[in-house]
């Protein structure tokens, strides 16, 4: 039987058009695979707490949750979690990788060139309709304006 986990908590930190991704460590589930920072929600911690909790630990900042996006139930051959995504913004702190190999600023668009765990997938369709639904900048726009 896969062991389930709980819900984890993960954040799409925007800036100028760009969100951070990081890079799991290698002997780590997952290893190697570029992610969303967050965290394992701890027993009775509410959403928004392990998320503030979580990206203090993993980048030393502070965020503002900007809008709460659709949770995925995702099933792993040795685990099963809740992944719950938050679109934020830094308002504290410069992101530093503690928990992570590298850390990097992408575009959407860019994001398919990068390796993510399935559970992401989900979550980058659905932030790419957001972005389009916003009318969010794309690496063309951000070129011709500059």
């Amino acid at each position: 039987m896969t062991r389930h986990i709980g819900d984890v908590v993960c954040a799409i930190i925007e800036r100028d058009g760009l969100f951070l991704i990081a890079r799991r460590r290698e002997g780590r589930h997952l290893e190697r695979k570029w992610e969303f920072p967050g965290g394992k929600a701890e027993p009775g911690e509410s959403e928004s707490a392990a998320l503030e909790r979580e990206l203090h630990e993993e980048l030393r900042v502070r965020v503002e949750i900007l809008e709460r996006l659709t949770p995925v139930e995702h099933i792993y051959p040795e685990l099963s979690l809740r992944l719950i995504p938050f679109r934020c913004r830094i308002v504290e702190g410069t992101p530093m990788a503690c928990d992570h190999e590298e850390l990097r600023w992408i575009s959407i668009e860019e994001a398919a060139g990068y390796d993510f765990p399935e559970a992401d997938a989900p979550i980058l369709a659905e932030y790419r309709q957001r972005l389009a639904a916003l009318g969010s900048p794309t690496i063309l726009s951000r070129i011709l304006r500059q």
